[in-house]
């Protein structure tokens, strides 16, 4: 009995292995979706930069002309208007004044769209975290480069 256990394991893991060797070659193999990972990563980078400056123009920079925002219990905002409406409620009511994503994946060719999933982490001018959860972005290639088109998240807190 404990032979097949170990022979089961075994081919559990050369099958993980060959998966995550083939996710990676899959990468490898596609430069557009290199490179739309590359462009979320510098965006994700720069976009609570936002609220640390109290700057609204890098906030709206991330989105898309026709883009919803869609916030949990709350109707969607749409466009970059709408975007500028959620910068000054999140920077003045929430106390938003940093924050962090984290990518867990992205999914999509890399020509067109592609979806981020990930979990992020907001915190405020004391620097402490008050809220996390998680998140999936649709990015859209646009001719001014990747930008958020439908951005979707919710809390882990009950709150």
């Amino acid at each position: 009995m404990k032979a097949k256990h170990i022979f089961i394991t075994g081919q559990l893991f050369v099958t993980m292995l060959l998966s995550l060797n083939s996710t990676a070659q899959k990468v490898k193999d596609n430069p557009d979706l290199a490179a739309a990972k590359k462009a979320i990563a510098a965006s994700n980078a720069i976009y609570f930069q936002s609220f640390a400056k109290n700057d609204s123009s890098i906030f709206i920079d991330r989105y898309a002309e026709d883009c919803l925002i869609l916030v949990p219990n709350a109707p969607a905002i749409k466009g970059h208007k709408g975007a500028l409406e959620f910068f000054k409620m999140a920077y003045t009511k929430i106390g938003l004044r940093n924050g962090k994503f984290i990518t867990t994946d992205v999914f999509g060719d890399g020509k067109e769209y592609v979806t981020e999933q990930g979990i992020w982490q907001s915190f405020n001018a004391a620097g402490e975290m008050f809220d996390n959860g998680k998140f999936l972005v649709l990015w859209k290639k646009t001719p001014k480069g990747w930008k958020m088109f439908r951005d979707s998240f919710s809390s882990d807190n009950n709150k």
